[in-house]
């Protein structure tokens, strides 16, 4: 007998549901997040399990990754990829496991991709880092208004990282204003050295793959965004066009269009975000030290504004690294931007 499993996981519990080959109820149960506890409940049974669902939720790690040491084929079900049948008035945490379980028998379930263990630590350390640079931004600009509000004068982002206690003590008489920027100030300043260190970090422990080295003949791709690009993609042949990977990028417009015109949008969030940051960052640094990239960016800013222009850049960008990716070969300005 073969039996599919569904596991609808919660953030302190899990609902398993296992079923036959006619969709028949053969185990089901509400249990703790404890592995050891799951694997006993799956033990009578996994000589016949055919394959094991999880829900692609924020914890998924350890259920997944102790799932496959004991030895069974896990599948990461892709949420916003999963159609329920839309007949049901009333579902639970019951019939969505089995509805997990039903998809993986008939072969329409929709799939995440199960990041390799192994790479997992090295790139949550590099989204660590991203998260501290938005903290930098975010106090950056915290001062930055809080300077023009008070004082009618307008500042760039170096001359608020130049700033030292004691000007902003001679910029401010009242001492509530100044201890404002102080404060904002001093965050700002431990953000920068935790992202040094993360960066010593990466550094030290991140090298290139052989297939991602030739990420950096790209303009505006450097150490990290390279290692970033490599970690957050994974296995490159997942996509099987370069339409893909750009979309994943979100570097693709979400648009619905109906006999040429726009009918709605589709959910511009779809994709990995930090490939998203990842090649914006790309897009500024090529936009200033690559002449023709400079070049594109200012014909696409004479047809549109400057967040467009950009994206447009990115996306270039996105679909050139995949090809390098894919065929290993060297970025070519006169190929990514005709």
């Amino acid at each position: 007998m073969k039996i599919y499993c569904g596991i609808d996981l919660h953030s302190n519990n899990s609902v398993v549901a296992m079923t036959d080959e006619n969709d028949q109820i053969i185990y089901q149960k509400r249990l703790r997040n404890e592995l050891e506890l799951i694997l006993e409940k799956l033990e009578p049974f996994k000589d016949n399990i055919q394959g094991i669902v999880v829900e692609s939720t924020y914890n998924w790690y350890w259920l997944v990754d102790g799932l496959i040491e004991a030895g069974y084929t896990v599948h990461l079900a892709h949420i916003t990829g999963i159609q329920q049948y839309s007949g049901l008035k009333y579902t639970d945490d019951n019939h969505d496991a089995r509805w997990l379980a039903h998809m993986l028998r008939i072969g329409v379930l929709m799939e995440g991709y199960i990041y390799p263990k192994k790479d997992r630590a090295i790139r949550d350390l590099l989204r660590k880092r991203s998260q501290m640079v938005k903290q930098k931004v975010s106090q950056m600009l915290a001062m930055v208004g809080l300077f023009s509000r008070n004082t009618g004068k307008s500042v760039n982002a170096n001359y608020i990282r130049k700033l030292t206690e004691d000007e902003i003590d001679k910029i401010f008489s009242d001492s509530n204003l100044a201890f404002a920027m102080k404060s904002n100030l001093a965050v700002m300043r431990c953000t920068e050295t935790q992202i040094e260190y993360l960066e010593q970090q990466v550094l030290q422990q991140g090298k290139l793959k052989p297939e991602f080295k030739q990420l950096k003949t790209a303009s505006g791709i450097g150490n990290i965004l390279a290692l970033t690009i490599m970690l957050e993609t994974g296995d490159i042949r997942r996509f099987s066009k370069a339409g893909n990977y750009s979309s994943y990028c979100r570097s693709v417009e979400g648009k619905k269009i109906s006999n040429g015109k726009k009918k709605g949008k589709g959910n511009s969030k779809n994709g990995n975000k930090y490939l998203a940051w990842a090649f914006m960052e790309a897009a500024n640094f090529a936009i200033r030290y690559n002449p023709k990239i400079k070049q594109f960016y200012q014909r696409k800013m004479g047809q549109t504004n400057k967040i467009s222009a950009i994206n447009a850049v990115g996306h270039k960008l996105s679909r050139a690294c995949y090809y390098m990716m894919r065929d290993q070969v060297p970025f070519d300005v006169d190929k990514a931007f005709v």
